[in-house]
């Protein structure tokens, strides 16, 4: 996430419904409508909604 311009981290997501709950946590209204937004949601190390054991 990005803050009161610094970058931080809200843990480890393995699953959409993990980044849904970050997301709330962080006070965002509607999560779900986001997560194909690139301007919200950066997707690393595979595609969106790609979830794997590392």
């Amino acid at each position: 996430m990005h803050s009161r311009g610094r970058d931080g981290i809200l843990g480890t997501a393995y699953s959409d419904h993990d980044l849904v709950v970050f997301l709330e946590g962080a006070g965002i209204q509607d999560p779900d409508s986001i997560l194909d937004d690139d301007r919200w949601i950066e997707w690393r190390g595979g595609r969106a909604h790609q979830w794997s054991a590392a």
